[in-house]
């Protein structure tokens, strides 16, 4: 079918419900109507009891006519529940509106329980309301959307059209309580730090940037809370944690969406040991609690994720050794850049030893860590807020926590010196010295406390948790490479 046979069509469906709803407006039915008390269809069916009477609301999804009876499908975002309307059971006349009822109109009724011959619980409706008329038609025979942009496009289509859509944010959502509750019950507090900021630090990244008015300046949308939270520590909170989103003016991808949602927390007198406690506590206890199930089946591949603690800790030195052989550290840096394109690397010639090993790590190691994998003491400089090993100045004391070939987390033991945090950043900016944030090293001289910290990318947790290989599926709206201007009529 054509697109112009599909828009005439469409324009036919819309003319037809529009007939039906003044064909309802004339026997008196509100087409938009009011405020409806009910229970729940997913309470309805915990608490089945035959004869019981029951209210209920919600959208019809299905309508199959046998004359002087209808069954139709009726779900209000818990539960999918049949009702059935009898000819003999209705005044004739609100027997007659109700076969002028269409696929996605909201209604309400009442009625009694009964279970049909076929087993099918169900509701025997002895009076309906309608509540919202639906002029639009629905995704074709409720099969869901095809076009992929359309149904992210779409989302409230394809949350209605698509069951399993509607599940996989309904467990988002358990996600999010369960990751709160298990955090309130080891004693972290939430908290809320700017979105807008005067710098954007706290992680490497391109900020969008704003304008405030009052101010006559530029600001930015903050691209990460972590300097904002320890200074939280400075100030006494001890244990603390936010669940928020973070803005990137970046890459748009499969696993990238420039507006994010992560989870950072901070413990006063905590280090990198005391965040692979929270790692291995935190991450079971959402298995068990919203999944049923230590294990996921990821991906297309249909790959089987075990996150059952302990998990694997490797050092990326090792990692790499083990990848490009045990002499890699003692090569100069133009045999590491050649030895790097060998095995399949795009190596850029002005490469140190440093960038040349990370790509090496980037492109060919991370990918084959498949199963929960703790990389310890990563190259000091890509994480300089992070404070060195104590036996090796080189590396920091830090983990990356991967999972099927991604980087979920890293944890640190922070760094709370102010005089090395500066000679960081100073590292860090180059010659751009502006980018320093004096205010937060001011904070640290005025004492933060030893702590450990973590930022778990939240959306990329989902992904893993629901077997989801693609970030647009676990955010409800995501950001869209092209966006259509709706057709207002």
């Amino acid at each position: 079918m054509s697109a112009a046979t599909t828009a005439a069509t469409s324009d036919q469906y819309r003319e037809q419900r529009i007939r039906n709803l003044e064909a309802l407006k004339a026997m008196g039915y509100e087409p938009f109507g009011q405020a409806f008390e009910r229970t729940r269809l997913a309470e309805i069916r915990a608490a089945y009891e035959d004869d019981k009477p029951v209210r209920a609301a919600g959208r019809l999804l299905a309508i199959r006519s046998m004359g002087k009876s209808v069954f139709a499908d009726l779900s209000d975002g818990t539960d999918r529940f049949q009702i059935y309307v009898g000819k003999k059971s209705l005044p004739e006349e609100v027997f007659t509106a109700f076969g002028l009822l269409d696929i996605g109109d909201h209604i309400g009724v009442t009625g009694k329980l009964f279970t049909t011959r076929m087993g099918e619980k169900s509701i025997h409706v002895e009076t309906w309301t309608l509540l919202s008329k639906a002029i639009l038609q629905p995704p074709e025979k409720f099969h869901g959307l095809v076009d992929t942009e359309e149904r992210y496009r779409r989302r409230y289509l394809d949350l209605f059209a698509n069951p399993e859509v509607r599940r996989r944010f309904d467990t988002r959502i358990a996600l999010t309580r369960e990751t709160r509750r298990y955090l309130e019950g080891l004693g972290f507090q939430e908290v809320e730090t700017p979105m807008i900021q005067a710098q954007a630090g706290g992680a490497a990244a391109k900020p969008f940037i704003t304008h405030y008015n009052a101010l006559d300046r530029d600001m930015f949308m903050r691209i990460a809370p972590e300097l904002y939270l320890k200074r939280l520590l400075v100030g006494g909170f001890d244990k603390i944690f936010e669940l928020n989103r973070d803005f990137r003016n970046e890459g748009l991808d499969r696993s990238h969406n420039p507006e994010f949602t992560v989870l950072e927390l901070y413990e006063a007198y905590g280090d990198v040991e005391s965040m692979v406690r929270i790692i291995e506590g935190l991450i079971p206890h959402l298995c068990r609690t919203v999944l049923g199930s230590m294990t996921v089946e990821y991906g297309e591949a249909k790959e089987i994720l075990d996150f059952t603690p302990p998990y694997r800790r490797a050092n990326y030195a090792d990692l790499v050794r083990e990848r490009m052989g045990e002499d890699w550290f003692s090569l100069d840096d133009a045999t590491a850049r050649a030895r790097a394109t060998e095995a399949g690397c795009d190596v850029d010639p002005s490469w140190n030893h440093l960038m040349t090993t990370h790509e090496v790590y980037d492109k060919l190691i991370e990918k084959t860590l498949r199963q929960p994998t703790f990389v310890m003491r990563v190259p000091h400089e890509f994480v300089p807020l992070a404070k060195t090993c104590p036996d090796d100045p080189s590396s920091a004391n830090v983990f990356e926590f991967v999972v099927a070939g991604k980087e979920l987390c890293p944890g640190y033991t922070e760094q709370n010196d102010p005089f090395e945090q500066r000679k960081a950043f100073e590292v860090q900016a180059g010659e751009d010295l502006e980018k320093i944030d004096e205010d937060f090293i001011r904070a640290l001289e005025h004492g933060m406390p030893p702590a450990g910290g973590l930022g778990i990318g939240f959306d990329r947790l989902v992904m893993l948790l629901t077997g989801t290989e693609v970030i647009r599926d676990v955010i409800l709206f995501p950001q869209l490479k092209t966006w259509q201007i709706a057709d207002n009529r």
